[in-house]
């Protein structure tokens, strides 16, 4: 097969459609690295090199992951990038770009200039992958979410459809995540739910289902308790029961759920309350949840938080579980390091193998993060990577996947450098694979970024009973909630 040769900080990178991309060891880093995508568009509207925000999905050896291509300072970015793994993260394919998206791509007769917010799905049903993401207008509204579909596993993509605006006076839509019910058992199986909340109405949570394999989406509907909030993650029980995380505005994570196919969504409940520390160097970075789900339908929510940190001076990342989307465990700590360490973590994506349960969950994490909170030396941003064997409970040693990097080496965003708002890690079978961006120093003054999407070359595999000594803890240091302010947090988010 042809390869097909990108642009990439004034470097060519043949990128061939059945093997590895390119192969690097990052400095400093424990495992070798495989670039699996470069920004190809040259508009000179938005920054290239730039790819950030991944998400992932796993569907037996198939993996298939999402983000921004080309972004802008003030929000979105060129198009939507896709990349096709077939054996577990093992080898990457040439990379797609989503057709129909924006007139930044070429989009003949496209209405949106920007796009963002990629989220990847798999209805097992209908035998359809989906990528949702949000178009902006040249205004800076986002009048609807975009769902694209692969009926061949991933290889080809349909142009977009859209969804129906939910019933509002006005309309600004946010943060979108999709997910499908792939129970066989469950009533509702082949239904796919997408999250979204509308910014125009005070970010009210919003919820849209597909019974079709995301040709046709219903009106969007608000919570019983019309919750406010943005960046819910929907997860799916055997039994068909939706749970949906989110970062509430009142500096909590809640809750709501669905029982009835999507027909109507509980009013939100408390999970937990956020102690956030704000990130040095103005790092686009917040407390959204992370969450997954085991095979017995217990659900995990992961965020960056505090609250064991003397004087909330850096972040861990921490995790709940529940079996019911309503009761919740008390807040734990990921040993990643000692509360006195003086690191900082942040952006997590945790994995949940959902052929695992109980106390035998296994459980990946993926974390950008800072040897020094303070930056006293300047900033060095890292990415690192942590697995437990037994839900939780213990967790293996840490490995460091990626960095360092400057943040003068990644995109630059009207609300700081970016990575990205979140990233994402997924089981393909018994092993963890995961994207995220790397930022290498700028090769010059007229190409000024080179960050793109990299995949660890082998997939990540899980500690061993024997490797997880370290146990999770609730004990430590418990501090008064700081830094989470009821708009603060989404502003720094917002891709307006």
């Amino acid at each position: 097969m042809t390869a097909r040769k990108l642009s990439i900080g004034g470097a060519a990178l043949a990128l061939v459609a059945a093997g590895v991309a390119s192969t690097t060891a990052s400095a400093s880093a424990n495992v070798p690295l495989t670039q699996v995508s470069a920004d190809p568009f040259n508009n000179p509207t938005s920054q290239h090199a730039t790819e950030l925000e991944p998400d992932t999905f796993a569907h037996g050896n198939t993996v298939v992951g999402a983000f921004q291509v080309g972004r802008f300072f003030d929000g979105g970015a060129s198009d939507i990038g896709v990349v096709r793994s077939g054996d577990g993260g093992r080898t990457w394919g040439t990379p797609a770009f989503l057709p129909g998206m924006t007139s930044s791509s070429g989009a003949t007769g496209s209405p949106f200039e920007r796009v963002s917010d990629a989220s990847v799905a798999y209805d097992a049903t209908h035998k359809t992958w989906l990528v949702s993401s949000i178009p902006i207008t040249a205004a800076g509204v986002v009048p609807t979410v975009l769902v694209n579909r692969s009926t061949d596993d991933g290889r080809t993509w349909s142009a977009p459809v859209s969804m129906p605006p939910p019933a509002a006076k006005t309309v600004n839509l946010d943060k979108n995540w999709t997910v499908c019910d792939n129970h066989p058992t469950s009533p509702f199986a082949g239904n796919c739910y997408t999250e979204l909340d509308n910014f125009a109405a005070g970010d009210v949570e919003l919820m849209s289902t597909s019974t079709d394999g995301g040709r046709n989406w219903s009106v969007p509907v608000s919570t019983a308790g019309h919750d406010k909030g943005l960046g819910g993650q929907p997860v799916v029980q055997p039994d068909g029961t939706v749970v949906v995380p989110f970062e509430s505005l009142n500096g909590k994570i809640e809750a709501f759920t669905s029982s009835d196919g999507g027909a109507s969504w509980s009013k939100g409940t408390e999970v937990s309350s956020i102690r956030f520390h704000g990130v040095a160097g103005d790092l686009r970075t917040s407390p959204l949840p992370s969450a997954e789900i085991d095979a017995g339908g217990r659900v995990y929510v992961a965020w960056e938080d505090c609250r064991f940190r003397a004087k909330c001076s850096s972040n861990d990342i921490v995790f709940v579980t529940s079996s019911d989307g309503r009761r919740w465990s008390d807040a734990a700590r990921v040993p990643i390091d000692a509360v006195t360490s003086g690191v900082d973590h942040f952006i997590p994506g945790l994995a949940v193998n959902a052929a695992t349960t109980g106390t035998h969950a296994k459980l990946a994490l993926t974390y950008y993060f800072y040897p020094d909170a303070t930056c006293a030396s300047g900033c060095r941003l890292d990415v690192g990577y942590i697995s437990s064997p037994d839900g939780g409970a213990h967790w293996g040693p840490a490995t460091m996947l990626a960095g360092p990097m400057s943040l003068d080496d990644i995109a630059s965003t009207s609300q700081g450098p970016m990575v990205g708002d979140y990233i994402s890690t997924s089981f393909a079978g018994p092993t963890a694979t995961t994207l995220f961006a790397v930022g290498h120093r700028r090769p010059s003054a007229t190409a000024p970024f080179d960050e793109a999407m990299y995949a660890p070359s082998s997939p990540l595999t899980v500690a061993t009973q024997s490797q997880a000594t370290r146990p999770s803890t609730t004990t430590g240091v418990v501090v008064p909630i700081t830094g989470v302010g009821t708009g603060e947090t989404h502003h720094a988010l917002r891709d307006d």
